[in-house]
């Protein structure tokens, strides 16, 4: 690694305010505002706007699809027909 060109890579706090949840880690990412955090020390804070504890994915609430009753559909619209199937099989 080239000494000069990296920007400094420092323990930073991310949090996210909508689930009241944050965490430590490292970044290249800086800020003005400041924390303190569990182990007594100050880092800078980062605010985002989703984090694994507000996203829908990670908390459960993420809307399953039905992509069988979609795939039935789109065969009943468009699909094969029982003589198109045999006749492919044929070939």
């Amino acid at each position: 690694m080239q000494r000069g060109i990296h920007p400094p890579y420092a323990p930073v706090v991310f949090r996210d305010k909508s689930a009241d949840f944050a965490f430590l880690t490292r970044s290249t990412l800086t800020s003005d505002r400041t924390v303190e955090w569990e182990d007594g020390n100050t880092y800078p804070v980062v605010d985002v706007e989703i984090s694994s504890a507000s996203h829908p994915f990670y908390t459960g609430t993420a809307r399953v699809l039905d992509t069988a009753g979609r795939v039935e559909r789109f065969e009943r619209r468009y699909g094969r027909r029982d003589g198109q199937a045999e006749r492919r099989e044929g070939r």
